[in-house]
């Protein structure tokens, strides 16, 4: 070839590492909820245990993310999974936190219903664009797992009540950031002039 060459671009491969990972946090879901119902949210063990699953698939979400655009392996499936994996875990672990009455119902479905409703407006929008994540999205993500984290872990009774402080700035964080991805919605959606 004289000139400039093409490049064709091979096609990414759906079981590379970073669908692996998120295949593995969907698998952690249902054993992360079993060891919450063992626990019964009153056995420290089973409470630190569950608190661990929880964390390590967080972490998941962490790393495939990176390794996915790091190593230029994003795939659909990758597009469409990550997103139902993160809410799987997320969503079980709130529902099971306010079974077991350590957090009020609204809260789980003031963040649930946030959660789904912009799942849903991504996938309203995606033939005009993609909503990316936000800074404020990523950080709604970090306080929800902080909070979690600490409702699930066996606390002392001194460290018991920052708990739902934390979990209050996530679902502010939350609310405030779900009103600006359906700004960005909007923007994607409005015809051109």
């Amino acid at each position: 070839m004289t000139g400039a060459e093409s490049t064709v671009a091979a096609p990414v491969p759906l079981l590379n590492a970073a669908n692996l990972l998120t295949a593995a946090r969907l698998v952690l879901v249902p054993v992360f909820a079993v060891t919450v119902v063992v626990s019964g949210m009153s056995h420290a063990g089973w409470r630190t245990a569950a608190c661990l699953i929880f964390v390590v698939a967080s972490a998941t979400d962490l790393v495939d993310g990176w390794i996915a655009r790091r190593f230029e392996l994003v795939t659909s499936l990758g597009k469409v999974a990550d997103p139902i994996a993160d809410k799987a875990l997320t969503g079980a672990a709130l529902v099971l936190l306010s079974v077991y009455d350590r957090l009020p119902w609204w809260v789980t479905v003031v963040i649930l219903v946030r959660e789904l409703g912009i799942t849903a407006l991504r996938f309203w929008v995606i033939r005009h664009g993609v909503i990316a994540a936000s800074r404020g999205g990523k950080i709604k993500t970090a306080l929800q797992i902080l909070a979690i984290t600490w409702y699930l872990w066996p606390m002392p009774a001194a460290l018991a009540p920052v708990g739902p402080w934390i979990m209050g700035a996530a679902v502010a964080v939350t609310v405030a950031t779900g009103f600006d991805y359906v700004a960005q919605a909007l923007r994607l959606r409005r015809p051109a002039r």
